[in-house]
């Protein structure tokens, strides 16, 4: 399955975020098609449910042909909030759950297909026999094309894979959040010749004053001078050399930021500098 090198995250598209009207929905969703960005990350709970069917409306209304975009979208999470009368937040992975949930995808979204779903987030009590029946009638149905997860562990990963072919497994990865580096997520998906999906890729570096992001900062300064690029080109292309190939997951609402991003995919860090970021976010050399 190949998704747009970067693909758009939109998570804060809607009421968690920038509360995009439709006509600035069809604006991002128009600005990204035309760098050459056509996946779309979704979830069931973003905006507090709203999120999709946002999209699906503004994506409906605008004469784009469905198989020129991709679709993912991830279900699993049971959230309470003023859409849904549940009494805790928890997950569910039983059978009745995933084929209702998808179905509520593809009315939100205005479409009869995703091109890829995600189980949102690892249960201790799912059953891999019964998702791998739920994913065995959706593609049977042609409701899903492909099947992976989200915040895994190799382990966890292995136990629905074993069961149902998965192809991604959708985790944070950043230079502030390095941890797939060296906990084997990222390491299985090279093994299995699957290229992982990364979130917050930018971390916490534009949201928090820490000290390491003032660690960071002074690294930062000299490589944007040395690729006469800007922080966040730097930061995204740090994940870029990862030779997992990663897909990453840009949540900008902005769609001046795009074009930024799509141009980070020719940055080729010199294996020095990106471990000049690695010891700045560490503050220890490597053994």
């Amino acid at each position: 399955m190949d998704f747009s090198p970067i693909i758009i995250g939109t998570m804060r598209w809607g009421i968690w975020g920038a509360n995009h009207s439709k006509k600035e929905v069809q604006n991002l969703i128009q600005s990204s098609l035309e760098q050459k960005l056509s996946t779309f990350d979704h979830a069931d709970i973003y905006g507090n449910y709203t999120t999709e069917k946002l999209f699906g409306n503004a994506f409906s209304e605008m004469n784009l042909k469905r198989e020129e975009v991709q679709f993912i979208s991830k279900c699993g999470i049971e959230m309470p909030c003023d859409n849904r009368n549940f009494s805790v937040k928890s997950y569910n992975y039983s059978k009745e759950h995933l084929l209702k949930s998808v179905d509520q995808s593809l009315a939100n979204l205005k479409t009869d297909y995703l091109d890829l779903l995600l189980l949102h987030r690892p249960s201790p009590l799912m059953n891999p026999e019964e998702i791998a029946e739920s994913f065995s009638i959706l593609k049977t149905q042609h409701k899903v094309r492909h099947f992976g997860v989200s915040n895994f562990s190799p382990s966890q990963f292995d136990l629905i894979n074993n069961a149902f072919p998965l192809i991604t497994n959708q985790v944070e990865v950043s230079l502030n959040e390095p941890k797939a580096f060296y906990d084997g997520t990222l390491d299985q998906m090279i093994m299995k010749q699957l290229k992982p999906m990364a979130y917050s890729v930018l971390g916490n570096y534009f949201s928090e004053n820490t000290e390491e992001n003032k660690r960071i900062k002074k690294v930062l300064t000299v490589l944007c001078e040395k690729y006469n690029v800007e922080e966040n080109q730097i930061l995204l292309a740090f994940i870029l050399k990862h030779p997992a190939q990663i897909y990453p997951i840009i949540g900008t609402s902005r769609a001046e930021n795009l074009v930024k991003f799509k141009n980070s995919l020719s940055i080729d860090l010199e294996r020095e500098d990106w471990f000049k970021l690695l010891e700045a976010k560490t503050n220890i050399e490597v053994d």
